[in-house]
Formats: structure tokens, sequence, C-alpha cells
């Protein structure tokens, strides 16, 4: 049987993990979950008390986390893209390039757009100046560290691609990627025309009424 992933189009974690059973066409099933609905919450509380997707369903197992998900499918359901490279080195850099995009990129772009939906008496100007602030240190980090690579950790898609193609996707939303960040810029280019992604962000056009700060009208 198939797994399943619980899962929302236009989260970004989501896409993350939609991005590598893409890229190897994996079997599975496709759960959404609207978050809006008590009863869809609290199906997903029973998997995972955090309440957060995406969760993979396959067979006994109950797999959150993005990151741990692809760690998986790497490991059960291989195909010809494999995301962990067995070089041990080679292995650091793309967790290490996970844990960026994860922290640095996704976390503080979450940051500006939650405070958005945040009534306006309790909206966090601090924290969200702080998150932009770190959006463009992460930007200066990424542009000197990708030079002369296709991809994030080298010539080969891996994890920290997965991740990069939202995260870039949303972060240049919040906090526009600065024009002398040239290699930053054409590397989410690339993100955002490969096949895989591609496939996931028209999943995910119907919804983008979501976002708080408003559809860019591009991308």
């Amino acid at each position: 049987m198939a797994p399943t992933l619980h899962a929302h189009p236009f989260s970004t974690y989501c896409q993350k993990v939609l991005v590598a059973l893409e890229e190897n066409a994996t079997p599975f099933t496709f759960h959404q979950v609207d978050l809006g609905d008590a009863s869809a919450a609290e199906a997903l509380g029973a998997l995972w008390p955090f309440r957060r997707f995406p969760v993979l369903v396959d067979g006994a197992l109950v797999l959150p986390e993005a990151s741990i998900i692809i760690e998986y499918l790497d490991l059960r359901h291989p195909g010809p893209v494999r995301f962990i490279p067995a070089d041990p080195d080679a292995a650091l850099e793309v967790r290490l390039i996970d844990r960026v995009i994860d922290n640095d990129l996704m976390n503080p772009t979450q940051k500006v757009v939650f405070d958005a939906l945040r009534p306006a008496h309790a909206r966090d100007a601090m924290g969200v100046a702080q998150a932009r602030d770190r959006l463009r240190t992460t930007y200066g980090w990424l542009d000197s560290r990708l030079a002369g690579r296709a991809w994030a950790a080298g010539e080969a898609f891996t994890l920290a691609d997965c991740g990069a193609a939202p995260a870039l996707l949303y972060a240049d939303w919040v906090e526009p990627i600065p024009a002398e960040h040239a290699v930053l810029r054409a590397y989410r280019a690339r993100l955002l025309a490969r096949p895989s992604y591609a496939r996931v962000l028209d999943a995910a056009r119907p919804y983008r009424h979501l976002f708080p700060l408003g559809d860019p009208g591009r991308d």
C-alpha cells in the first residue's frame, strides 16, 4: 500500500515533502488537511499531537517533520534521485544547508506572515524587523555558499533543494532578495523551473488568496 501524506498544498513544509515525492514519482495518497476545520485538526492531532503538517503514514508508521520524512523516503521508497549523499562529508553539507533553510529562511518568513494574521494591537513590530534582518543575513550567506554550484550542495539535487524551493518562493515575497545577490536569485529561478517544484507550485496556486501579505502576482 502506498504511503499517505497528510498535508496542505500551500504549506512550505508540505511542499518540501511534495517535491521529494514528485522527484522520484513515488506513489502516495494525498490527504488534504484544513486546520480551520476542527474535526480535521483533531484528526491530525491524533497522529501528531503538535497538529503540524506534513505527517506521513506508511502502514503502521506515523512520521512527522519534513526533513525526517524525506530521509525516510530515501531509505524505504528510494528512486533515482537520492536526497542524502552516500559520502558522509557531502551528507553533512546537505544537512547543514537544510537546517539553514528551515531555521533561517522558513522560520523568519513565517514570523512575518503569522504576524500579519494577528490583530493590529497584538502585532510584534520588533520581532518582524528582526525576522527581516535575519532573512537578509541568510540571503548573503546563501549567495556566497552557493557560488559555483548548480544546486544547494553541489551538482546533485538533494534534501536541501526540496526545502529551498518553497522557502525561497515565500521568503522573496516577504523580503525581496536584493539584486546584488545574483547567485541566489538565479538559484531560486532554477528551483521554480524544476519540473517537480513547478508541479507543486501549480497545485498551490488556487490557495494564494490565503497569503496574508497579498499575492505578489508573480512566480
